[in-house]
């Protein structure tokens, strides 16, 4: 009878400690956005807080309106001219910080849309993490958003604090 009631506690906490994991994670102030109606790529925003006492990464994404999904960044080659690439280990998420996905820095890229993302619309997209796991968001389409790039005001891609938007 002890050794029953000792192991349903266990087992208790055992299933506790993944809510507790995906609990530390929220996400912020996301949108989605393309460059033209007939955009064949286009990309997600917004801020990851991890309100965690370890780091984290994000390592991938996922969606059905894109043949791929990305972690991209913008970096400038030995010309100054910006290109965008693709950042396979993901975004390092600190413990007890926010960080920006903003235009012009990191960001979800959707490569190969299978549908228009049109002004009103969401995007199921499904965000992976080392340790919290996989988090589905559902990001509205915002293309009037007139939300600054990094590199105007914003921070290179990191946020510090709660509430901090793009």
């Amino acid at each position: 009878m002890i050794f029953l009631r000792h192991f349903a506690v266990m087992a208790a906490l055992g299933l506790a400690l993944p809510a507790f994991a995906e609990g530390s994670i929220t996400i912020t102030d996301p949108y989605a956005r393309v460059s033209t109606m007939m955009a064949k790529s286009g990309a997600a925003f917004m801020v990851i807080e991890n309100h965690g006492s370890a780091d984290d990464r994000l390592v991938s994404a996922a969606s059905d309106v894109a043949e791929k999904v990305e972690l991209h960044t913008h970096k400038a080659d030995a010309n100054g001219v910006m290109q965008m690439l693709e950042v396979p280990e993901g975004f390092a998420i600190p413990a007890g910080e926010a960080y920006a996905l903003a235009r012009g820095g990191d960001h979800v890229m959707f490569l190969g849309l299978t549908r228009a993302l049109n002004h009103g619309d969401t995007v199921n997209v499904t965000l992976t993490f080392e340790k919290a796991g996989p988090i589905e968001v559902t990001i509205p389409v915002d293309l009037e958003r007139k939300a600054p790039m990094v590199g105007m005001g914003e921070g290179h891609g990191h946020a510090h604090g709660h509430g901090a938007s793009n």
